[in-house]
């Protein structure tokens, strides 16, 4: 398990509880094990930051991004927060929520794609 900032718990478990209407759409497809039999944590603490979802096995992180991720500051702190993951072997994959709710099914298949890609990568 990747290291986390403990101060993190809480505001994590308040963010599972108000999830945004886009990373639901999300969860409720790869929740369970759907996708290539992985498991996704949502909300989870990584470093210093709250990943939307975190898959272990693919050391995978998904990000659903709102329209403040547009903006100059957003984007600086994104860039940071994706190096400073990359840095412990983590991709990061970003899709914005007007994605998530509009091509679920696009957004999933990627999803899938690069979870099989990882895992068969870090097997061998």
């Amino acid at each position: 398990m990747k290291p986390y900032g403990s101060n993190l718990k809480r505001l994590a478990r308040q963010l599972r509880n108000e999830m945004t209407d886009a990373e639901r759409s999300i969860w409720l497809r790869i929740r369970d094990k759907q996708i290539a039999g992985a498991q996704f944590y949502r909300q989870k603490p990584l470093l210093g930051f709250i990943a939307d979802f975190y898959c272990p096995k693919a050391n995978l992180v998904i990000e659903l991004d709102g329209s403040q991720h547009q903006e100059p500051s957003h984007l600086q702190t994104d860039e940071l927060r994706d190096q400073a993951m990359a840095n412990e072997g983590l991709l990061v994959l970003r899709f914005d929520d007007r994605q998530a709710l509009l091509e679920t099914d696009a957004v999933v298949e990627r999803i899938l794609q690069v979870v099989l890609e990882r895992m068969n990568r870090l097997e061998n």
